[in-house]
């Protein structure tokens, strides 16, 4: 009777049984909702939220693109064509930097890759050489040792706001954690002397000696770290910290734009976020000649080519490097 129903009923209605064809849209949609619960299989943690940002900035692109040049796209117009229509348009309309456009054609590759695996695409032009992701290198600053002790040495007595914002930064510049990780700490991951902590981007352990500096301010903390605020406010309030410490020594900073190679002229203390810290240990002590493969253990850089990407020192920095190594060996 009820398979009697069913077959008379598609004969009439076939639409009602036909598979709807999931879209690129309808995918990506999906994905977003799935990846707030999924589990990345290299750490076993959630995904993380700026992922899920990423994926939702790609996102809103790709929409927007679609609205301006007033076409649809699904799986199958991910061509070659479409790579040079979709960057001209990050690149003109949205005004975006190289690094910029290189996040979102990634994103864009390994959406259509996990799509690829599910069944649901068959068009490869994303693995196509020409389908590039193209970057440029950054021109991030770090504070050298010098300029840490004179942050350090700083009275904030009558700014405990800015204070504690300092002792923050300072722990990130003499341990290389990430501020996500710092988030975590507390006296559990201090004993005999050493912090340990996985790393939450990468799940990579690491155990990190504390410096003097470091143990000051857990002292002063009894042994737990100042409470931590969100990213976007810390890297507004550790600008103030380092314009009040004058650290005010001129760098340019160039990057591309909307397609166009642009100087600009920046105070250090204006170029200073929560990620100068993690760059600032890992150049100083790349520079003191501390080995490599050591810092890396902790930094969590798999390679050294990325390693070496990632460190700021000037050809001049590694050219004194290289006296420095010659006047050691020939006393």
């Amino acid at each position: 009777k009820d398979w009697l129903k069913i077959t008379i009923d598609r004969y009439w209605n076939p639409e009602k049984y036909e598979e709807k064809k999931i879209t690129l849209f309808d995918f990506i949609e999906s994905y977003i909702q799935i990846s707030k619960e999924r589990v990345n299989p290299a750490t076993g943690k959630k995904i993380s939220t700026s992922t899920l940002k990423k994926y939702g900035t790609c996102y809103y692109h790709l929409k927007k693109f679609t609205v301006l040049r007033k076409r649809q796209i699904d799986f199958d117009d991910i061509t070659i064509k479409f790579y040079y229509d979709f960057t001209r348009y990050l690149t003109k309309d949205c005004n975006l930097a190289t690094n910029s456009i290189a996040k979102q054609i990634a994103i864009l590759k390994g959406l259509m890759g996990v799509a690829t695996e599910q069944g649901l695409n068959t068009n490869t032009d994303f693995r196509s050489r020409s389908f590039k992701v193209v970057t440029e290198d950054s021109e991030a600053i770090y504070l050298n040792e010098k300029e840490l002790d004179k942050l350090w040495g700083f009275d904030f007595s009558n700014n405990i706001r800015l204070e504690k914002i300092r002792d923050l930064f300072l722990i990130g510049c003499w341990t290389g954690c990430r501020f996500s990780d710092l988030v975590s700490v507390n006296s559990q991951n201090i004993k005999d002397g050493f912090l340990y902590l996985e790393q939450e981007k990468t799940g990579h352990k690491v155990t990190i000696p504390l410096h003097p500096v470091v143990k000051e301010i857990l002292e002063k903390y009894d042994g737990t770290l100042p409470r931590m605020l969100s990213n976007q406010k810390f890297n507004d309030y550790i600008k103030e910290v380092c314009q009040s410490a004058e650290i005010n020594s001129v760098e340019s900073k160039s990057i591309t734009k909307g397609g166009i190679r642009i100087t600009e002229r920046f105070k250090k203390w204006q170029m200073v976020s929560s990620h100068t810290a993690r760059r600032s240990f890992a150049t100083n002590l790349y520079k003191s000649g501390f080995p490599s493969i050591s810092i890396m253990s902790i930094t969590g850089h798999h390679t050294e080519k990325a390693f070496l990407r990632y460190i700021k020192v000037t050809p001049e920095e590694h050219a004194k490097l290289l006296q420095r190594h010659w006047l050691k060996n020939s006393n």
